[in-house]
């Protein structure tokens, strides 16, 4: 997986790349993350890349000359755009798994008061991590990129990620290690008996009431699993 970044604030990249899964990831050579300055590509004399706003109103708008240049100069056949927006669609671990299955992604941070709109004529997606304002798109465009990279075959092991939060509807079921007991409490006797059926049902179960405790609007107007169907019904049964 190719990520390029094209952003006004090359050291944020540049720091996220030098820790964790990604640089991991770039090590192995599963990952690599190229860094684009639009201001690079900016006609301006200055390299200015924003101007005010038509119509009035507070603030700079990113304009659409250097991001487009920038884009013809760093797309290629394989590359989809992604813009980093508030406006943009929620972005969910589905559309993690989604991108992780494309060959390169390029983002698009902003800056400043936001885009020209001309500028989504020149992207494939448009995503938000949340209903709240950033000072610079970098930030959300690191999120995603940990998101997805972590997901690229190679970077982890699947099993590492297959029973995370969101990739089968449930949030993840409580984790336990050493000590057995710290301060009174204990870990579940289940989890130590070597019983690997039992320990499953748990987890799920745990999964389960996590989900219908923190997010019940997960497992709102969805094709459940029967199992976890099954799961939900004995909860509500027998009110654990």
């Amino acid at each position: 997986m190719k990520f390029k970044v094209l952003t006004l604030f090359s050291d944020m990249i540049e720091a996220f790349c030098n820790h964790s899964i990604i640089r991991r990831g770039i090590e192995s050579n599963h990952l690599s993350v190229d860094i684009i300055d639009y201001r690079d590509y900016s006609t301006n004399k200055h390299h200015k890349v924003d101007d005010t706003p038509y119509g009035g109103g507070q603030g700079m708008v990113l304009t659409v000359q250097p991001i487009d240049d920038a884009l013809k100069a760093n797309k290629c056949s394989e590359s989809k755009v992604v813009l980093v927006c508030p406006t943009g669609k929620p972005f969910k671990q589905e559309d993690a798994n989604l991108l992780a299955k494309e060959k390169e992604l390029i983002f698009v941070c902003g800056h400043y008061e936001g885009y020209d709109e001309r500028i989504r004529s020149y992207v494939d997606y448009e995503y938000s991590i949340g209903d709240y304002v950033l000072t610079s798109g970098e930030l959300a465009a690191m999120v995603m990129m940990d998101a997805i990279g972590r997901l690229v075959d190679g970077v982890i092991e699947k099993a590492s990620h297959q029973e995370d939060s969101f990739q089968n509807g449930l949030l993840e079921h409580p984790q336990y290690t050493k000590p057995r007991i710290y301060d009174g409490m204990e870990v579940p006797e289940v989890l130590l008996n070597g019983h690997h059926k039992y320990i499953d049902e748990w987890r799920l179960e745990q999964s389960v009431l996590k989900t219908m405790k923190n997010r019940p609007d997960l497992l709102e107007d969805k094709d459940l699993d029967p199992k976890i169907l099954e799961v939900i019904n004995k909860i509500n049964k027998e009110g654990l």
